[in-house]
């Protein structure tokens, strides 16, 4: 009688396999949590950027005021600073920052993931037929739970001009 050879793990081999899989899991886990924080900064960070030179554009394009302010009904703008609501960009013809007969409201954006924040120093940002934003420069702080050293400064210079930098603003 010929012995049969059984195939498969033994005890042994199966708790070595779960010990090392254990110690990759615990290095890669915090690694891939940061790198998804960080892109969802990144992208959330982008958009704000990307409704501000869409506002820009517009405002040429039309050759008249055209104004990006905080929403949260998406028709209206809130005279709030926290722009984590949600963002529209609007034809303000008369500059006065408010959605008034006949002004197009051109695009709206919804709030931002929850988690994080967005707050200005300002409750609007007007740019001019020439693309500037005198006198409506501003940082916009978007944190979230990991603190400023993670935050990202969304600034608007006074050209219209806007740009991101990474752990250079304080969140409340």
């Amino acid at each position: 009688m010929t012995a049969m050879r059984q195939n498969g793990f033994t005890l042994i081999e199966l708790m070595t396999t779960v010990a090392v899989l254990g110690v990759l899991l615990s290095v890669a886990i915090p690694s891939y949590r940061t790198m998804v924080l960080n892109n969802r900064m990144a992208a959330q960070s982008n958009q704000v950027i990307a409704a501000f030179n869409y506002a820009r554009s517009e405002a040429v394009k039309r050759a008249t005021r055209t104004t990006v302010c905080p929403t949260e009904d998406g028709a209206t703008c809130a005279a709030s600073t926290n722009w984590s609501t949600g963002w529209m960009v609007f034809s303000d013809t008369d500059g006065d920052g408010t959605v008034d007969a006949g002004e197009t409201i051109v695009r709206v954006w919804p709030a931002i993931d929850s988690g994080t924040t967005l707050n200005a120093g300002r409750v609007r940002i007007t740019y001019t037929a020439l693309g500037f934003a005198t006198g409506f420069n501003d940082t916009l702080r978007l944190c979230d739970a990991r603190g400023s050293t993670d935050a990202r400064a969304i600034t608007v210079n006074a050209m219209g001009r806007a740009y991101t930098n990474k752990g250079t603003t304080t969140c409340p």
